[in-house]
C-alpha cells in the first residue's frame, strides 16, 4: 500500500504539516489567505498560490510549481 492511500497516516500528518507551512511562509511576510483540510492559499507577486503540505506540491502562476516546501520558500524569498 503507497503512502498516498494510507489515510490513517495522512490524517494524523496532515496537521502537522499545514501548520509547518503556515509558519514557514508567513515568517517571510506573506500572509495565508485560505486553509482547509488540505491546502493554504497566499498571494505572491500578485498571484494565487496553492501549496499541498501532505504531498507537498506548490501550485500557482508567480511560481515555478513542484515539489516540497523548501524550494517553495527558496522561490518565495527571491521577492
Amino acid at each position: 500500500m503507497s503512502n498516498r492511500l494510507d489515510q490513517e497516516r495522512e490524517a494524523v500528518l496532515q496537521p502537522k504539516r499545514i501548520q509547518t507551512a503556515i509558519d514557514a511562509v508567513t515568517k517571510l511576510g506573506i500572509e495565508i489567505e485560505k486553509v482547509d483540510k488540505t491546502s493554504i492559499q497566499f498571494t505572491f507577486k500578485g498571484e494565487k498560490v496553492t501549496y499541498f503540505p501532505y504531498s507537498g506540491w506548490a501550485s500557482g502562476k508567480s511560481i515555478q510549481d513542484g515539489r516540497g516546501l523548501e524550494p517553495l520558500l527558496k522561490q518565495l524569498k527571491q521577492k
